[in-house]
């Protein structure tokens, strides 16, 4: 119970961290330099290295890095309790990391089954660990170039179907029935599943 109260202070800290009024341009920014700092976050814990070029550190304190540190934190606490449906995610979708186009068109079909019943801050949080899941994945198999292609998939993503990451609806309800990460918990088991009738069979 402790940590699903947590994760409500946390995912509320977003709220209160995450500019309010971006752009269509200012919020693929955003999602992309979140996303480029969550993957690399994940592959230092994974013992891997990446090159991004277009990666500038975060300026400490400053909004996007508060956003980026509660973000992180969450995303541990989502992967510790099922840390199988993030790790191995191109073989849980049956997916060669060979062609970009079938990455990111398998990320796609991915996260639109996440947000395929509405926008919460536990889905947000639950796509970005996707996204490192196959980030992880690429690097592994000696394509780290298809990171790139990720995190820009990610912001094209944010851009088109999030609009306005502030509409994600935060729980603030501390009982467990209605608590944003048990319910991503469950949508997170069978989104992979269901990810691999999404996908073209020529894939």
């Amino acid at each position: 119970m402790e940590v699903l109260r947590r994760s409500s202070v946390l995912a509320a800290e977003i709220m209160d961290a995450f500019d309010r009024s971006p752009t269509d341009k200012e919020l693929v920014a955003q999602a992309k330099a979140l996303g480029r700092e969550f993957v690399h976050a994940r592959l230092l814990r994974a013992g891997l290295a990446w090159s991004a070029p277009e990666r500038a550190a975060l300026v400490p304190g400053g909004r996007l890095a508060e956003v980026c540190a509660v973000l992180l934190r969450l995303g541990d606490e989502l992967e510790l309790i099922r840390p199988s449906v993030y790790r191995n995610v191109a073989r849980q979708l049956h997916i060669s990391l060979q062609s970009e186009p079938v990455v990111t068109d398998a990320f796609l079909a991915v996260a639109g089954h996440i947000f395929s019943a509405g926008i919460t801050w536990g889905k947000v949080v639950s796509l970005y660990a996707v996204a490192a899941g196959l980030a992880v994945d690429c690097v592994r198999q000696a394509q780290p170039a298809m990171v790139h292609a990720l995190v820009d998939c990610l912001g094209e993503f944010v851009r088109k179907t999030l609009t306005d990451v502030l509409k994600c609806v935060v729980s603030t309800d501390p009982g467990l029935r209605s608590h944003w990460l048990v319910a991503a918990l469950g949508r997170a088991c069978r989104l992979l599943r269901a990810a691999l009738f999404m996908l073209l069979p020529e894939r």
